[in-house]
This record gives structure tokens, sequence and C-alpha cells, in this order.
């Protein structure tokens, strides 16, 4: 995973998913995706260690791109294009 500074990174919509387990985060950013216009970007914060794979696995198999994602302290971000 590349360690990258999340502040730099402009995004049009914040999903705050810690404290969520698999499932829930991944339901949750489908849900944030569908009321967002296509090429609009989405950031989510997550604490669910296997987070790192689903998030990874939900792009490839959506279409949607996984520009970025980093993790600190058992917190993972990652940032989606939308389709």
């Amino acid at each position: 995973m590349n360690n990258i500074d999340s502040t730099l990174w402009e995004f049009d919509q914040e999903l705050d998913a810690r404290g969520l387990v698999c499932p829930l985060p991944i339901l949750r950013t489908k849900q944030s995706l569908a009321g967002m216009a296509s090429g609009e970007i989405l950031k989510v914060v997550a604490t669910d260690p296997a987070a790192e794979i689903d998030f990874q696995v939900f792009a490839e198999q959506t279409g949607n791109r996984l520009l970025a994602m980093s993790s600190t302290d058992m917190e993972f971000v990652f940032f989606l294009k939308k389709r």
C-alpha cells in the first residue's frame, strides 16, 4: 500500500467508515458513489483491517477507479473515482 499524504488530494465527498466491519464499509461506499456524478472523487476513511483488500476488489468489480490508498495507525484512507 502506498502511503500518501491524504491532505494533498482533492475530493468531492468524504465517507467516514471508521468502526464499521465488513461488509459495511463497502456497502456505505456503494451507497455514497450512487449519489455522485461520474468522475467525482470519494474519500473513504476506514478502520477494518480487511478494507485494504476489499476496496481493491470492489474497484475491480465495479469499474470505479481506486486512485490511491494509504494506512496510518490502523486507519485506511481510499480515494475512489466514480466511473
